[in-house]
């Protein structure tokens, strides 16, 4: 996205929040296709029975975005930081309803996207994932936040430092540390608190 589109969805994004309703309708051509990309990258990892297609993740998202009180959009980067947040709480959402109906059968596997987050990741669990992320914030809360902001969001590290008003360098280190972290939390056999 160029600089003058960024500050295009910037400035709808304060028109949206001060609660000018056509801004919205200026502002999803704008993200759409970054918003999709974002949410093919995830699918991709996705079980090929998934019953989640992209772009019905993407409408979801829509839903939510514009149904959620008094946000103060930022910038850009918060606004897809916001979606990433969406995004997971979603895909968690189903994941867990398919794991009731199938009265303790197990979870779907849910891939990580090797070059994006662990390399030579197996198949692991979207709900052990998003418990390990919980457990990941009690401890370090930036850290999570940028896992969720590039795995789910699709963020780059710019993007991430600029939403976490930190340093590049530190997003990276955070990105490392944090996927560290996670394969340790979610290895077989690995007990949780130990």
């Amino acid at each position: 996205m160029s600089e003058l589109s960024s500050h295009d969805v910037t400035s709808l994004l304060k028109a949206w929040c001060a609660g000018e309703r056509e801004a919205l309708d200026r502002l999803v051509p704008l993200v759409y296709e970054e918003l999709h990309r974002a949410a093919r990258r995830y699918m991709r990892g996705e079980n090929q029975g998934h019953t989640l297609e992209t772009t019905a993740l993407i409408n979801e998202v829509y839903l939510r975005l514009v149904n959620l009180p008094g946000v103060d959009w930022q910038n850009r980067g918060h606004f897809f930081a916001m979606c990433a947040r969406l995004m997971r709480r979603i895909l968690v959402d189903l994941a867990r309803s398919k794991n009731a109906v199938k009265r303790g059968a197990g979870a779907p596997e849910e891939v990580f996207d090797e070059a994006f987050l662990l390399p030579n990741a197996a198949s692991i669990d979207l709900l052990a994932l998003d418990e390990a992320l919980d457990r990941l914030a009690k401890i370090d809360k930036r850290k999570s936040l940028v896992v969720e902001m590039r795995f789910f969001g699709g963020l780059s590290t710019e993007e991430s430092a600029e939403v976490l008003q930190v340093s590049s360098e530190t997003v990276k280190r955070d990105w490392r540390l944090a996927k560290a972290w996670l394969l340790r939390e979610l290895a077989p056999g690995h007990r949780h608190g130990s």
